[in-house]
């Protein structure tokens, strides 16, 4: 298995489990695809995105369970993963709560999923 994550808000995630799938955040949506991050991207990507946040939640994303996942060049080259469609549900395989310290770091709760 080939995992991904995903930073979102909690009420969001909440949202997308009843529906079955994650339309994305107002920045995947704006920018057609739904952002992803490997293992090694993750503390910098909630560093510069989600710090002095909570209520979020970081999802583990089975990425052999998606169709449509590209690795496409980011910050200074590195490639990323995004998934160009929704994301469903059922790739979810880790469900965590997730806050965001003002200096960027990553406060993980107990897995939920």
């Amino acid at each position: 298995m080939t995992t991904a994550f995903k930073i979102v808000d909690a009420a969001e995630w909440d949202a997308a489990r009843a529906a079955g799938a994650y339309a994305g955040s107002a920045v995947d949506l704006q920018d057609g695809y739904i952002h992803l991050s490997t293992a090694d991207q993750l503390e910098e990507t909630a560093r510069r995105h989600y710090a002095g946040r909570e209520g979020l939640r970081l999802l583990e994303v089975d990425l052999d369970r998606l169709g449509a996942v590209k690795w496409e060049p980011s910050r200074g080259g590195a490639l990323f993963p995004h998934q160009h469609g929704e994301l469903p549900v059922a790739a979810v395989v880790g469900d965590r709560s997730l806050s965001v310290s003002a200096d960027g770091v990553m406060i993980v709760g107990a897995t939920d999923a």
